[in-house]
């Protein structure tokens, strides 16, 4: 059974190593486990990370892009990219791993919504309009000003990414920014790596006026094995599929996927830069080696096959077909 992981920071993996003279990263650090997890595609965020939102994001952004056409040099044998939905099911028959080029924050673009058009030139088919904080164009969970959400300018991008066929991704992204999106969209969008907030009162999780307006669009939810996502004294993956059923329950099961985020392997300074520096993984699902991990135990709560193959890839899957033109 084929994982399809909505959401993953090996580009920032990627950068560190490579500004340090390393290459061929993701077969030599990463593959193995991916193999292991039975990941057949993954969308691989272009994220700036709070280390440099005082210096200059566009270098920043421009610093991860190289490192990442460097890379691409060495993925051939194994992997290719996701330009549209008939490149994913090329890559799939052959069995090599997908990846769907994304953007974490459009921090880096300034106030220039034209810089769309040259990152899709170059790959990039998703993109969530911020990170936890406010830029030019949208307001992130962690901004002060709860009234504040879409920009006129991040209408703009949001219109501008719909019409080149790129998804539109709500994580990190406040509850006036989330509404502010699904009011300016007419396509599906995603919340790529986010929980139910019923389950656990994070703010980046969803409320479940948000997972009803995700379902109604045919949107997607990738389940996230963050453990602050999953619950506040003891995540588990237990726990995790806790979230699974609440959404399931709610809504159903065509619009749950999977966003692991996992983070085993960032680096000390990063994992500082989001105040973790003593992250400790989930119990049972540490990294993408342990995926399966997790759909044993939804096998034993009753999920079917059909089920599973839904959650695992198929309705990400769909989304890549709907939205990626």
């Amino acid at each position: 059974m084929k994982i399809f992981d909505g959401h993953s920071d090996i580009f920032t993996d990627i950068t560190v190593r490579s500004l340090k003279g390393e290459r061929n990263i993701i077969k030599k650090h990463h593959i193995e486990r991916l193999k292991k997890g039975n990941v057949g595609t993954m969308i691989l965020g272009i994220w700036i990370e709070p280390l440099y939102f005082e210096e200059d994001c566009t270098w920043r952004m421009l610093e991860i892009m190289g490192a990442v056409s460097e890379e691409l040099e060495h993925i051939k044998e194994y992997a290719g990219i996701v330009y549209s939905y008939n490149d994913l099911k090329k890559i799939n028959e052959v069995n090599k791993l997908g990846i769907v080029m994304g953007m974490e924050g459009l921090d880096g673009l300034k106030n220039n919504v034209s810089l769309i058009n040259l990152l899709y030139r170059f790959g990039v088919r998703h993109a969530m309009l911020t990170w936890n904080r406010e830029n030019e164009f949208a307001t992130g969970v962690k901004s002060p000003n709860k009234d504040r959400g879409l920009t006129k300018l991040g209408v703009e991008v949001i219109k501008k990414m719909e019409s080149l066929g790129m998804i539109v991704d709500v994580s990190h992204a406040n509850e006036k920014t989330f509404w502010d999106i699904y009011e300016h969209t007419t396509k599906p969008f995603i919340a790529s790596h986010s929980n139910a907030y019923s389950i656990c009162n994070c703010l980046r999780n969803l409320k479940d006026n948000q997972i009803r307006a995700i379902a109604e669009r045919n949107g997607a939810i990738g389940i996230n094995a963050w453990p602050d996502f999953i619950d506040e004294n003891n995540p588990s993956v237990e726990k995790l599929a806790d979230h699974i059923d609440y959404i399931a329950n709610l809504v159903g099961i065509d619009c749950i996927s999977f966003g692991f985020d996992f983070c085993d392997f960032l680096d000390s300074r990063t994992m500082r830069s989001l105040g973790d520096e003593d992250y400790v993984k989930t119990p049972g699902i540490e990294d993408a080696s342990q995926i399966y991990n997790l759909l044993n135990i939804l096998s034993k709560r009753g999920y079917k096959y059909e089920h599973l193959v839904k959650i695992t890839y198929k309705n990400m899957e769909r989304i890549v077909r709907d939205v990626l033109v």
